[in-house]
């Protein structure tokens, strides 16, 4: 089939398998390697994007179902080679260890930013989180960048 959309801003127009995975067309045939697939079953939340505004687990989403939409990818916050303040917290705050999930919580903070349901208190940071599984931190770097940009 033939999918037109647009990509972290570029006009993207490719024939695709009916049961190509975004996630797979993602890493694939873009060769945007920062969405992660950990689980393929939509539980862990590592390769979360953002389509038109909402975020989705990419690895439950067919390519084709993305025909028209806008589609972005963690590799959409950086501006000019340059990281997002968010980015920044995490980096600060030591919120990333292996770094497998942290594009998938990304892209899920930055939908909940543009959503405008940011969180002003740890329970609300940590309820956010709930749908992305990292074994690695504990959370807590993660909730006090999130915290940190409250302001």
């Amino acid at each position: 089939m033939l999918l037109r959309c647009t990509v972290n801003g570029e006009a993207v127009e490719m024939d695709v398998p009916a049961r190509l995975l975004l996630a797979d067309f993602i890493r694939h045939d873009l060769k945007l390697t920062g969405t992660h697939v950990g689980c393929e079953m939509g539980v862990c939340g590592a390769c979360t994007v953002i389509v038109d505004g909402a975020p989705v687990r990419s690895c439950l989403m067919f390519a084709g179902q993305a025909d028209g939409c806008e589609v972005r990818t963690v590799e959409s916050l950086a501006a000019d080679g340059n990281p997002s303040p968010l980015q920044v917290a995490f980096s600060r705050h030591h919120a990333l260890q292996c770094g497998f999930c942290t594009p998938g919580v990304l892209m899920t903070l930055q939908a909940a930013h543009e959503q405008g349901v940011w969180p002003k208190t740890e329970a609300e940071a940590r309820e956010l989180l709930g749908g992305n599984l990292c074994r690695c931190t504990g959370y807590q770097g993660m909730v006090d960048a999130i915290l940190e940009q409250r302001s």
